[in-house]
């Protein structure tokens, strides 16, 4: 039971970090919007995170 919760944990730090070196803070903020909407069941902070992080993908427009 310990074992998946480590893996868990370790994926999201992973990924967190993965994020913030390629995009930056808005990117980590953008993951942690995205996140705290999940788990709280908030669609408005849920899509504010989506919407940034979509926007770091989207990159800049010519």
């Amino acid at each position: 039971m310990l074992a998946p919760a480590l893996l868990s944990a370790l994926s999201a730090a992973g990924l967190e970090q993965i994020v913030q070196w390629k995009y930056g803070t808005w990117g980590f903020v953008g993951l942690l919007l995205f996140t705290v909407g999940v788990k709280a069941k908030n669609p408005a902070v849920g899509f504010a995170g989506a919407v940034v992080l979509l926007t770091l993908l989207a990159g800049p427009v010519r």
